[in-house]
């Protein structure tokens, strides 16, 4: 279990800021088969979310834009990318 809270600290420290921290490792638990779950503000929050996590599976899985949204929308498919936002 790996978490990000974008206000936890007095400097703010946004989601997706850690997701590239830890880039490698959050591609390889995916690949493995771990569940994303983002809570929290549609916009932008969530958008700024996705998109880091579409870079990740560029950067980290070479792959092409096209291929990481397919990879994304396998996951909803699979019910491993889940959203609650408001």
């Amino acid at each position: 279990l790996s978490v990000a809270f974008s206000r936890d600290k007095v400097q703010k420290v946004y989601v997706q800021h850690k997701m590239f921290q830890e880039a490698d490792v959050l591609y390889e638990w995916i690949e493995g088969g771990a569940h994303v779950f983002i809570c929290g503000a549609k916009n932008p929050m969530a958008l700024d979310v996705e998109a880091a996590l579409l870079t990740i599976f560029e950067n980290q899985g070479r792959m092409s834009a096209l291929e990481a949204e397919q990879n994304l929308d396998q996951m909803k498919g699979d019910g491993r990318y889940m959203k609650d936002v408001y």
